[in-house]
């Protein structure tokens, strides 16, 4: 038997402007704009939501943007979605592609507004047939991990209804159709680390005469590997990935000094603490061995907390996500070592859901090479690729996700 909720999510979904989202898609997907840095995606967002009627503010942590739709007594629930896009170049040849250079959606932030544009106007037009108070944030600078905590310390849940629950879901990569939920760490915590090597700088020729901390920095980077194969345990998942090294200026000069930028994925506190303790006593362990002048620098930078899923708040999505859309096409992934800054604004223990919904074309995925569902994955554009390019046909079921899902918890 349907729920009333599901029942419910389908009939107000039946008729969505599906051409006119699409068409809002595309503009966004031609205009990324950077994080902290997205004026006119937060302009666009603004319009449409006061068009469907919500109290909208903007400028919220910079370029924030809240609706708010009162509509009786009942729970008060958040729908985000963030709208930063990536300094990539695109290269999908897609007839609607990025038009400002170095820039790219890639990581389907466009493709969030677009659904919150259309469940805010589907969710609007069928007010009738729910109660309560809807909060709707597009948030900035998801991808540098900063939006969600300066939305917050500009005070969001004091101007605006604080949310008894939060909904949020993400673009990813698999054939188009599928919905993705975790009742519990979905996501892993996420740590920035920065390593300055200091050496002694000299002359290319005279190597004796100075200590080159591009050796010691090489070193350094492979050795730093051993923390995930010798240091944490074979039951718990870390990834250590350094993705900067920054050193000298010619060929025939040995540098003063070397810069090592690295970031650790990780799921629980305890292993994160070791983590970040290895990387400490190992740099100024290959330091020393190299005569080094000083010690390293080692700064902790940045970090995304794990997202970690109400289970039941997930376990009443996903149960309507599989009467709308077919118990076939709701699955439980286990864990990603991907990161959200989302939990930051469920500041205060607020229950929450956060799912993915597959968003690659049917043509790509059955041309990908592999027999089965993790190959195919390995082998078709992901989040953050120039070529990530997700389904048209994600649209309207993505509306729909998040219809069903608010519709489940108002009612």
């Amino acid at each position: 038997m349907t729920s009333p909720a599901a029942r419910t999510a389908l009939d107000l979904t039946a008729d969505l402007p599906v051409s006119a989202l699409e068409d809002f898609y595309r503009d966004l997907h031609r205009h990324p704009e950077l994080s902290l840095s997205e004026h006119r995606t937060a302009a666009k967002l603004t319009e449409r939501l006061r068009r469907a009627g919500y109290d909208t503010t903007d400028g919220i942590g910079g370029t924030g943007v809240a609706g708010v739709l009162r509509n009786g007594d009942g729970p008060v629930v958040l729908l985000r979605a963030d709208m930063d896009a990536l300094p990539v170049q695109e290269e999908t040849g897609l007839p609607y592609a990025s038009e400002t250079p170095g820039l790219m959606h890639a990581c389907g932030h466009d493709l969030h507004v677009t659904w919150l544009v259309g469940a805010a106007e589907a969710l609007s037009a069928g007010r009738d047939t729910w109660s309560g108070t809807l909060l709707l944030v597009g948030q900035p600078a998801e991808e540098t991990g900063l939006g969600a905590a300066r939305m917050m310390a500009d005070g969001l849940y004091e101007r605006f209804p604080r949310p008894d629950v939060l909904l949020g879901q993400h673009a990813a990569p698999g054939p188009a159709g599928l919905y993705a939920h975790v009742p519990g760490l979905i996501l892993s915590a996420s740590t920035d680390i920065d390593i300055v090597v200091h050496g002694v700088g000299g002359h290319g020729s005279r190597p004796e005469t100075a200590v080159d901390p591009v050796v010691t920095a090489c070193f350094l980077v492979t050795r730093l590997q051993t923390i995930v194969s010798r240091e944490v345990a074979a039951g718990e998942s870390a990834v250590l990935t350094v993705g900067r090294i920054e050193a000298g200026t010619l060929p025939n000069i040995i540098p003063a000094s070397a810069r090592i930028s690295l970031n650790i994925r990780t799921q629980s506190e305890h292993v994160r603490t070791r983590m970040i303790e290895a990387v400490r006593r190992i740099a100024a362990g290959e330091c020393a061995a190299a005569g080094c002048p000083r010690e390293p620098e080692v700064t902790v930078g940045s970090s995304f907390p794990a997202t970690v899923n109400d289970s039941e708040t997930d376990r009443r999505v996903s149960s309507v996500h599989a009467e709308v859309f077919g118990a076939a096409t709701v699955l439980d992934p286990g864990p990603a070592m991907g990161s959200e800054d989302f939990p930051r604004l469920a500041a205060g223990g607020l229950p929450y859901a956060y799912w993915f919904v597959t968003t690659t074309p049917p043509d790509v995925w059955a041309t990908a090479p592999g027999d089965d569902l993790h190959h195919k994955l390995a082998a078709v554009p992901s989040n953050h690729s120039p070529h990530f390019t997700p389904d048209l046909t994600t649209v309207a079921p993505g509306v729909r996700a998040l219809v069903s899902g608010a519709l489940t918890l108002l009612n």
